[in-house]
């Protein structure tokens, strides 16, 4: 018997670009060497991801991230194919997948609803608590940069409710993203975001030494809320925040912090 499998996926999608459900239809097609016509049957399956938390106001994805599904179906399948040949020495091929695992993992986060409160975009460390020039919006700024290693969540979210003013993609080096000069050398994305109370917010996507692939999914005139996902960066990196200077800073350099949980600052 010879059977043969065609897929086809459908990812229905948010305006932001998320996925709100994973529809696969599968096609079995069986053929009987014995018989000379052929048997074909048909499957369809919806599955629907709904992901809801305490206080969440927009968490319209999976909770492993969209942009980690590809490596870590090659992880399990590299696992999988060295358990099948290898047996015990297969260990590193699924130390390797749980760790594609746990780097693409996306959690659901309390939004805190404080006002003028700016969240932090992502988790990691605090590097960088200064005052600087925003070269994106041509202004003197309160920077704080956010540091992220290969063990944190990688999914970058919205600091603050507002109306993007521009989305502006750097081309770059990709030293290490703990380095000060990672901000003006690096690969990078900037959004530059009119607040709700009328402040304007930057947050910048820097790629790092390991990451290579900065995603984002909003534009121009598209609004944003706080907590919102809107873009992700594979591998390693930081996210640097540019404040109006009347901002009061509530973290300090060597703070961890976690996306959209921790306030960094008070406009």
């Amino acid at each position: 018997m010879k059977e043969q499998l065609f897929r086809r996926i459908r990812l229905g999608q948010s305006a932001a670009g998320e996925p709100q459900a994973l529809q696969c239809r599968v096609f079995f097609v069986v053929s009987n060497k014995k018989k000379t016509d052929l048997a074909a049957v048909a499957v369809s399956r919806t599955i629907r991801f709904a992901i809801s938390g305490v206080a969440l106001n927009n968490y319209p994805h999976p909770i492993i991230a969209r942009e980690g599904w590809p490596f870590l179906g090659i992880a399990i399948v590299a696992a999988l194919v060295a358990t099948q040949y290898l047996g015990g020495w297969s260990w590193p091929f699924w130390v390797i997948a749980v760790f594609v695992l746990q780097f693409f993992r996306d959690p659901a986060r309390t939004i805190p609803q404080a006002p003028n409160a700016v969240l932090s975009p992502a988790d990691g460390r605090i590097v960088v608590v200064e005052k600087t020039q925003d070269p994106y919006a041509n202004r003197e700024a309160l920077k704080i940069s956010v540091f992220m290693n290969v063990f944190n969540v990688h999914s970058n979210r919205s600091p603050v409710d507002g109306t993007i003013e521009k989305v502006e993609y750097f081309p770059g080096k990709f030293v290490n993203a703990d380095l000060d000069k990672a901000s003006t050398e690096n690969e990078r994305n900037a959004v530059v975001v009119t607040a709700t109370n009328g402040a304007t917010v930057t947050f910048v996507q820097v790629a790092g030494l390991v990451a290579r692939r900065i995603l984002c999914y909003v534009g121009a005139g598209d609004t944003l809320a706080r907590g919102q996902r809107y873009g992700f960066i594979r591998f390693g990196s930081r996210v640097d925040v540019y404040l109006p200077l009347t901002a009061r800073p509530l973290v300090t350099v060597g703070e961890k912090v976690s996306a959209t949980e921790t306030i960094l600052a008070e406009l």
